[in-house]
């Protein structure tokens, strides 16, 4: 029997890559996000016997809990959510942010987060075998933030308190919590570092990437530990990125 995983932000980037990797390696995974259209292509290329859809604003808690009622209903369980849907705005120092903007981040990145993650730990402990898994999609920015990334770094730092402890809260459970972050995967939000980002010294550089592969595999990995193992924190990146040292 296949095991069932959820990967939110299925339909592009990260989150594509890796609900590709799963459904390659034996999971059933549903896919989620905002643009059916994506989410349906995915499908297409996992296959439909290794793939489903469903369209979903993270930030809506009634949408996320339809998807985890269908899940439930569909599948009878969840092992694996990969929660990975997360935007961003425009670089800019914190006294030209826009409150709304900030806002916007925070609701996707954490707050849907949160609406996510609550949804698969009260399934998970509530499912017969009991228990499974919950990754969360850091980033390096949660502990070495860019210059102009108030919104974006303050989300990914919060990600870091949730993943430690959705970690405790799920020990009665067996419910296991680890985070990924990620520097440099090159996606669309990473296109700009080959035309150069603004450094710590104020300059202006290209920066290398890595291909997302390297993402899927480690999501992959985490993904089959059994639940007496677990990664707390993993750090994929492209090797000679500004991190180590950065600033």
């Amino acid at each position: 029997m296949k095991k069932i995983a959820l990967v939110t932000g299925g339909g592009s980037g990260i989150g594509r890559a890796c609900a590709e990797t799963l459904g390659a390696n034996g999971y059933h995974v549903v896919v989620t996000g905002r643009r059916m259209e994506t989410l349906e292509d995915a499908v297409a290329t996992i296959g439909a016997d290794s793939a489903s859809a469903m369209v979903c604003d993270v930030s809506d808690a009634a949408a996320v809990d339809a998807v985890f009622a269908k899940i439930e209903a569909e599948h009878g369980r969840l092992d694996v959510l990969f929660n990975n849907a997360g935007n961003n705005v425009p670089a800019a120092p914190i006294g030209d942010v826009p409150v709304d903007d900030f806002i916007k981040v925070i609701n996707v990145n954490l707050v849907g987060a949160f609406i996510c993650a609550r949804a698969a730990f009260n399934l998970m402990r509530k499912q017969s075998p009991q228990g499974g898994r919950i990754i969360n999609n850091g980033s390096i920015s949660a502990s070495l933030p860019r210059p102009g990334s108030a919104p974006y770094t303050s989300s990914k730092h919060a990600i870091t308190g949730l993943t430690r402890t959705i970690s405790l809260d799920g020990r009665p459970y067996n419910i296991a919590c680890g985070q990924i972050d990620i520097g440099n995967a090159a996606s669309e939000m990473t296109e700009r570092m080959r035309t150069g980002v603004p450094q710590a010294d104020l300059s202006i550089k290209i920066e290398p990437v890595m291909d997302v592969k390297h993402v899927a595999d480690s999501v992959l990995h985490m993904a089959n530990l059994p639940l007496e193992a677990n990664v707390q924190f993993m750090t994929v990146m492209a090797t000679t990125m500004p991190f180590v040292g950065r600033g």
